[in-house]
This record gives structure tokens, C-alpha cells and sequence, in this order.
């Protein structure tokens, strides 16, 4: 089992960035897809964002906005959010891919977005 821990969230106007980073220990997770989720309030978690062998994937609201990467030498994930709206708002989920489920997640990390 891999323990992920985000970290990077907070309180910021709309347009601002943040990055948010999820660090993972217990094994590398060098080899496995890691995706990033939100969750706003009252709704449901929803997918943001996802790199696996090199190939990012973006839903569509976040795209030209937010960047996925990772350092597999440092076994961390990072989500670089520019030109943040706040509609944004939510709190932001790293996870573990191994096939076609995620089997291990971070316990998030708020992020804010005033208008």
C-alpha cells in the first residue's frame, strides 16, 4: 500500500496559481498512472487530471490552465494551477493508478478561490 500525502493548497484570488504536491512513500510509484480528483462541496469527486507513461490527460475545464508532472527520483506528483476561477474551489485528491482503478489516495487538500 503507497501513502500519499498532498500538500500546497490554500486560500487565493481568482487568476491566481498554486501547486499543489502529493508525496508518496511505501513503495515508488514511478511506474504507476497518478491522477489528480477534486471534490466541491456538495458534489461529487470528479477527475482533473491524469500522467501515465509520460502522457498527460485533462478534463476539459482545466486544460490550458492546469499541467500534471511528476519527479520519479523524488516519487512525487505536482499540479500546477494557473488562472484560477472559483469555481476551482474544492478539495483537490491525488491517486494511485494500477489498471484501470485507483487503489490508493492522498486525504486531500483544500484549495479556495475568491472571486
Amino acid at each position: 500500500q503507497v501513502q500519499l500525502v498532498e500538500s500546497g493548497g490554500g486560500l487565493v484570488q481568482a487568476g491566481g496559481s498554486l501547486r499543489l504536491s502529493c508525496a508518496a512513500s511505501g513503495r515508488t510509484v514511478s511506474m504507476n498512472a497518478m491522477a489528480w480528483f477534486r471534490q466541491a462541496p456538495g458534489a461529487e469527486r470528479e477527475f482533473v487530471a491524469r500522467i501515465s507513461r509520460g502522457y498527460t490527460y485533462y478534463t476539459d475545464s482545466v486544460k490550458g490552465r492546469f499541467t500534471i508532472s511528476r519527479d520519479s527520483a523524488k516519487n512525487t506528483l505536482y499540479l500546477q494551477m494557473n488562472a484560477l476561477k472559483p469555481e476551482d474551489t474544492a478539495v483537490y485528491y491525488c491517486a494511485v493508478g494500477v489498471g484501470a482503478q485507483y487503489v490508493d489516495w492522498g486525504q486531500g487538500t483544500q484549495v479556495t478561490v475568491s472571486s
